[in-house]
């Protein structure tokens, strides 16, 4: 699966907004972003910590949750539908785009970690059940990774000797990245370390081999399995 730490959070939204709405629809799809921000913060920062704290953050009381979202495992199910169609939209736009390769790649892999979907990743993947849905949504996006790095590699403009699957650990190492409660300098970083990790990936001669194989879709998949 495609796909915080709390200093950056980029606002969630549902489906369905209060835009062009009135009423009780309006107020129930306020209510529903703020939950669903609300608890990406809390289970991103606790993914054990428990639906009440969820409402609390929201300010919302436990039947209007409960209304939403019947038991937790479907509240972070939404959650990870939302990250991972975020990251799907994004691979989506630079696989269409038919311009230089390198950049088009390039500009895909800023866009991802400018949204931070991985730490969804990080954090709640093995604490819950993805369903039918997810793993459709993780398929899809894991075609587009592919075709996008295809494309890449076909030009012959990243080293030979990478794989696809070292993308998605990168995207989790700098997920990873997070210092002090200042989101802007978070995401400084966490660009600044992307740019040399983009300069190590470019087809020039590489001056060392890469240590063992890249990580198998088998292994990325096994987190997604709940603990026993």
């Amino acid at each position: 699966m495609a796909a915080v730490t709390p200093p950056v959070t980029p606002p969630v939204t549902s489906a369905v907004t209060s835009a062009g709405l009135s009423g009780r629809k309006a107020q129930a799809a306020r209510n529903d972003e703020v939950i669903l921000t609300a608890a990406r913060e809390v289970f991103l920062a606790d993914p054990g910590a428990p639906i009440s704290a969820v409402a609390q953050a929201a300010g919302v009381g436990m039947s209007a949750l409960y209304r939403r979202y019947p038991s937790k495992e479907d509240l972070i199910r939404r959650l990870c539908t939302i990250g991972l169609q975020t990251y799907i939209d994004l691979a989506e736009a630079c696989v269409s785009d038919e311009g230089d390769p390198w950049e088009a790649f390039a500009t895909f892999m800023r866009r991802a970690v400018e949204a931070h979907t991985n730490a969804l990743t990080l954090r709640l993947a093995g604490t819950f059940t993805p369903d039918q849905t997810l793993w459709e949504m993780a398929e899809h996006a894991g075609q587009l990774n592919v075709a996008l790095f295809d494309r890449t590699m076909a030009a012959g403009v990243i080293r030979p000797d990478v794989t696809v699957s070292d993308l998605g650990l990168i995207f989790e190492q700098l997920a990873a990245t997070a210092y002090g409660a200042n989101p802007e300098r978070t995401a400084t970083l966490r660009q600044r370390t992307l740019a040399l990790i983009l300069e190590g990936l470019r087809a020039d001669p590489p001056t060392l081999d890469l240590p063992g194989p890249g990580v198998s879709d088998d292994e990325f998949d096994a987190r997604w399995v709940p603990r026993t």
